[in-house]
Formats: structure tokens, C-alpha cells, sequence
């Protein structure tokens, strides 16, 4: 590839790996405003940025078209994760690899005897975890004298994961000549200030616009009761049956919970957590790369600097702290072009926290119900018949076979077991609270329900309550089933909701014993007053509830 801002040498690396053009931000690296200069660059993963930076600091390294004899490395390339510092060795690597560059790797896991027995012998450029680089600096085995210049990648991401401290020791060891290229998804102020500090008269590029940042995820959120997000889960992965998905949770113990939960009922699944270790993390994602497992369960901080291309369905299983979080999560699919789907799993009480989380982050979501079953089911016949239309290049045994079933079964009887063989392959989905409970529940007086008990719970339509959800929460806080759940009745500050006479002393036991849920604080569920009772035992088509109840809402 031939082009003014590119070394001849990295240019002929370019086009032996296939490329014809450059991307955003390749481009705009090279320009002649960006030569030279400490850039700040907003970019996504998948953006095709460690080509970018390595473009960008071939003007520090290269002399004519080599690289020159070094014994200190020239530049230095500092990753989150270990996963991401090897992809970018790799990357850098073969970008390098005519122009003589030699690629030093640092991580955590791997033998630091070797590493600094690497050192020793001269590189050009050092690619490292925060950690690991700091260790081998203060050990003397790293000298930053002679640098040029130095990258940051994915530096928001370091500073979430605590790496402030050992980023700040490894740049103050370098000389204050040294160009310095900071890369970033988001820009938070502990990023800003950290340019400031480190960068000179920095250029900034923006290649994420607004629209452009989420244009190839496509984001859903799904409101539910707290009893039905794991069977919410499960329908999801079902309906679309990603190549690779990732599942957000938490804390580590969510992602243990849920792992085993989707493990038992047949998921090919796959955890990372802060207790895992690093051999761990590598099995469960090679595991994910070979395709014997397609989902993944992780913590935030866990898949940091995850790279694989092939996920397609991000499922926020607990919310994400902040819209930045958001992003960074969903930022794992809709990678490299490919398009990806993003859902929020919100409990119906942190619906309006999350209409404002993504009106702050500028996300377009669209608010789904929770797969049916029917739903799965009706997909997995689409699927099926695609998968047997889809042409089939067999060999000769494949005919023998085929043949030999024709013979012996009729066709139907072939299709059938074919059906029944493909399906027990598959997890079964679970019942969600059906949509229509709203009417069912809204309906007239019920056989068992004369002289029945009313009960109020503080949430109403200002808090989007709505029955599908009240109906589980009611039920998991009185101990009670779901048939000794009468009329439920929304109110604008409250809901009311009448329990049969025969469950009614147990479920006032319940209450008195229940300890509240974290995600439910603020809940308040009492007998109804008489006059309350009354008015929300009216027939719909009378009129409903007065707004007479208790002002208090759920924090």
C-alpha cells in the first residue's frame, strides 16, 4: 500500500496482509497534522487502532525504511489486559517484521525470567500490562531512558481497573522528549487530566461520533420482575442463539450463581471473575475461540480487553453502573462492522434509572417483553429449516448412509427423528409471567376470593409498576403461589392487590419476617385501610382506588 504518511516498509506489510484502504482512524494518524504531535485519539475496539498506533509511531522508530540497533526499547505499548498486550505484540509484529523491529512482550502469567531475559537482548518495542511492566522498571530490567515514544491503549479502561498509580511510575521513568499517543474509548476526567499532565499541545482525533459509537449495536432493554431475570436470560440466549454471547453480571458471585444455573440446564457457558486465574482465564477463553462453549458469564472488570470478534449478543444480566460502563460492555459486540445486540435486563423499579442512563450515553433502546417460549420455539423451526435448505457437500460415505436410512424409514419418520435429534440439543426455554396478566389479573371477582384480604404495596404507575411484575415480588415476599393472588389493582402512587382468605394469615406472617432485597429497598407491602380495601375492590368500569395511600416511594 502506498500512501505519503505511511514508511515504505510498513506499507508493504500493509498490502502482504491484504489491505487495500485505511480506516478512520489509520487515516487520520497520518495525517500531516498528526505528524509528530502527542495525539488523544477516541476510537472503539474493532476500529482497527493497533495498526493505528503502530502507523503513528513509525516516525520514532524507523530510520529510512529500519529500524536502528537499540539495546533500550524506542517505543513502549502499555494494554490492560493480558489478552489485549499479546494481540497487539502480534499485531505490531507483523506490521514491524520488514522493517526489523524487534516486539517484547511483558504480561502477567507468563515466566518473567524470560521476559527479562528478552529485554537483555535488545528491543525495539516493549508491549505490557500496567503490572507486570512496573515490576520488571523497578527490578532495573526495563529501561525507559532512551524512549520515544509511548502508547496508552485502551487507557480508560486501565484507570477503571485501578492501574493509575503504576501507569503514573512508568511514565515518569521516561524522558519528557518522548511522543506520547493516547488511545480511548470514552473520556472521562481521570483521562483528560492524565493528558494534560503527560502530553504536550496533544491533537485530538475523534472518530466516534455520536450516532457512530453505537451504529452497529443494536440495543433492547427488557423490564422484568426480580423472580423472572434468569428465566429472561435463558429465553434470550435461546432466541437468538448467538455464535458467542457475554453475559455481564455484578460480582463474582452472581457470575458463579449464574454460570452454574445455565451450565446445569445445558448451555455450553463459561465464567471469569476476579477468583479465577489467569490459567483459568485462558482455558475458559480458548474454549470460546474453539466454539465448545458460546457463552461467556463475566464481571466488568473481568473481560476487560477481551478481544473476540465472533460475539454477537451482550446481555447486561445487572445493570451496568453508568453510562460509560454501558458502553464499555456493549462495546464487546458490534466489533469490526459486524452487527450486535446489546439488552438491559431491568428490574421494572430501576426503569426510569435506566431511561436516564441511556438518554446521558445517547442510546436508542428499544423496550422488549421477555421471549415466550412459543417465540423460541418459532425461531428454532426457522433456524431448523434453514439449517436443512442450506446446501450440503457430502461424500460419498455421507450417500452410503442416506441411503441406507431410505430404505429403511419413511421419509416422515426420517424428518421426525432428524427434528427430535436436533431439539434435545437444546436447553429448553422457561415460562415467563405471560403478557396478558394484566387482564387476567384486572378481571372480575374470582371463585375463593369472597371475603378476600386487600393488601397495598408502595409502588404504582409513576414507578412503572405494572401487574407482570408485582404479581412474583408479591408472591416471593408472602410465601404464597400465584393462584392466591386475586385482583391487581395500579394506582398512580401505589397498587393494591387481595390475597385469599385462606392464604391470607400466612402471607401476613411472611411480611412480618421478610428482609427486603437490595434491588427492592424501599419496598412497603401492608394490609390496605378499610377504605382503600373498598375502593379497590370495585369492579372495573367503578371507580378505582383513591390516591389516599401512603406517600412513600421506593428509593
Amino acid at each position: 500500500m502506498q500512501h505519503d504518511g505511511i514508511n515504505p516498509a510498513l506499507g508493504e506489510a500493509l498490502t502482504a496482509r491484504g489491505y487495500d484502504t485505511l480506516t478512520s482512524v489509520q487515516a487520520a494518524v497520518v495525517e500531516d497534522q498528526a505528524r509528530g504531535r502527542d495525539l488523544v485519539v477516541s476510537a472503539k475496539t474493532g476500529s482497527g487502532k493497533t495498526v493505528a498506533f503502530g502507523l503513528a509511531m513509525a516516525e520514532q522508530l524507523i530510520e529510512g525504511e529500519k529500524a536502528p540497533w537499540s539495546r533500550e526499547p524506542l517505543a513502549l505499548v502499555i494494554a490492560p489486559t493480558r489478552e489485549l498486550a499479546l494481540q497487539v505484540s502480534k499485531e505490531l509484529q507483523w506490521l514491524y517484521d520488514g522493517a526489523g523491529a524487534r516486539v517484547v512482550t511483558c504480561v502477567g502469567g507468563m515466566d518473567p525470567m524470560k521476559e527479562r531475559r528478552a529485554l537483555q537482548g535488545g528491543a525495539h518495542i516493549v508491549v505490557g500490562t500496567p503490572g507486570r511492566l512496573r515490576d520488571h522498571l523497578e527490578r532495573g530490567a526495563l529501561d525507559l531512558s532512551a524512549l520515544r515514544v509511548a502508547v496508552l491503549d485502551e487507557a480508560d479502561e486501565m484507570l477503571d481497573m485501578g492501574f493509575r498509580e503504576e501507569l503514573e511510575e512508568i511514565l515518569d521513568a521516561t524522558p519528557d522528549t518522548r511522543r506520547t499517543l493516547l488511545f480511548s474509548a470514552t473520556m472521562p476526567r481521570p483521562i483528560v487530566a492524565m493528558a494534560k499532565r503527560y502530553q504536550t499541545d496533544a491533537l485530538r482525533i475523534e472518530t466516534i461520533g455520536e450516532r457512530e459509537a453505537h451504529a452497529d449495536i443494536a440495543y433492547q432493554a427488557v423490564a422484568v420482575s426480580p423472580t423472572d431475570i434468569e428465566h429472561s436470560v435463558v429465553n434470550l440466549l435461546r432466541l437468538h442463539e448467538a455464535e458467542t454471547a457475554i453475559l455481564f453480571c455484578a460480582t463474582r458471585e452472581a457470575v458463579r450463581r449464574l454460570h452454574a444455573s445455565l451450565t446445569e440446564r445445558g448451555f455450553g457457558a463459561v465464567a471469569l471473575s476476579g477468583e479465577h486465574s489467569q490459567n483459568e482465564r485462558n482455558n475458559a477463553l480458548q474454549a470460546l475461540r474453539d466454539r465448545r462453549a458460546r457463552v461467556l458469564v463475566a464481571t466488568d472488570v473481568a473481560a476487560r480487553g477481551i478481544d473476540l470478534p465472533s460475539v454477537t449478543l451482550v446481555i447486561h444480566v445487572e445493570l451496568p453502573r453508568d453510562a460509560e460502563a454501558l458502553q464499555h460492555r456493549s462495546g464487546r459486540t458490534g466489533r469490526a462492522g459486524r452487527k450486535g445486540v446489546a439488552v438491559l435486563i431491568v428490574p421494572f423499579r430501576r426503569r426510569r434509572a435506566v431511561e436516564s442512563m441511556l438518554r446521558n450515553a445517547r442510546i436508542e433502546a428499544e423496550w422488549i417483553e421477555p421471549p415466550t417460549p412459543e417465540q423460541v420455539r418459532e425461531k428454532d423451526r426457522e433456524r431448523l429449516l434453514e439449517t436443512l435448505a442450506a446446501p450440503v457437500d457430502a461424500d460419498d460415505e455421507d450417500r452410503a448412509l442416506a441411503q441406507t436410512i431410505m430404505e429403511r424409514m419413511e421419509p416422515l419418520a426420517i424428518a421426525e427423528a432428524l427434528v427430535r435429534t436436533l431439539r434435545t440439543e437444546l436447553p429448553a426455554p422457561e415460562d415467563v409471567l405471560a403478557a396478558g396478566v394484566r387482564e387476567e389479573r384486572d378481571a372480575g371477582p374470582r371463585a375463593g376470593f369472597e371475603g378476600s384480604t386487600w393488601f397495598r404495596i408502595n409502588a404504582g404507575r409513576r414507578h412503572n409498576a405494572d401487574p407482570r411484575w408485582l404479581l412474583p415480588l408479591i408472591c416471593r415476599y408472602g410465601h404464597v403461589g400465584r393462584n392466591d393472588i386475586g385482583a391487581i389493582r395500579v394506582a398512580q402512587n401505589e397498587s393494591y392487590f387481595e390475597v385469599t382468605p385462606r392464604a391470607t394469615p400466612g402471607f401476613v406472617k411472611a411480611l412480618r419476617r421478610a428482609v427486603i432485597a437490595p434491588e427492592d429497598d424501599g419496598l412497603v407491602i401492608e394490609q390496605a385501610p378499610p377504605r382503600e380495601a373498598e375502593a379497590a375492590a370495585r369492579p372495573i368500569g367503578g371507580r378505582g382506588p383513591k390516591p389516599g395511600g401512603p406517600k412513600r416511594k421506593p428509593r
